[in-house]
């Protein structure tokens, strides 16, 4: 329970700080393109891959890697799985969920104006 815990707080960290970085890149840049998303993928990218190199499987990394870096951006731990596997099978990682979740984000919205 303590575990499911640690990864709910890092994860409401980790949301705010998305949604802060969101404003100030509005703020900054405007909102014609969604630079503060860009931002929170690539610096999340690069967080968990330092936690998980640089960490030992502890209460610590999970609460980092799955709770904060999760709250902070999903695609950091699409990222980190990808490069784990073999080049061909990450190629189909990479088009796979990307057509998928094309098609799904299409999908929904088709469903939502029904």
């Amino acid at each position: 329970m303590m575990r499911f815990l640690l990864v709910c707080l890092g994860g409401a960290a980790g949301s705010g700080a998305r949604y802060l970085v969101a404003l100030g890149a509005t703020s900054l840049f405007g909102a014609r393109f969604p630079i503060g998303t860009l931002i929170v993928n690539v610096v999340g990218s690069f967080l968990i891959g330092v936690a998980m190199q640089a960490l030992p499987p502890s209460d610590l990394r999970l609460f980092l890697t799955t709770g904060v870096i999760g709250g902070f951006t999903t695609y950091s731990a699409f990222n980190y799985e990808t490069l784990q596997l073999p080049t061909a099978m990450g190629i189909v990682n990479v088009v796979a969920t990307f057509t998928g979740c094309l098609i799904a984000g299409l999908l929904g919205m088709w469903v939502a104006r029904r």
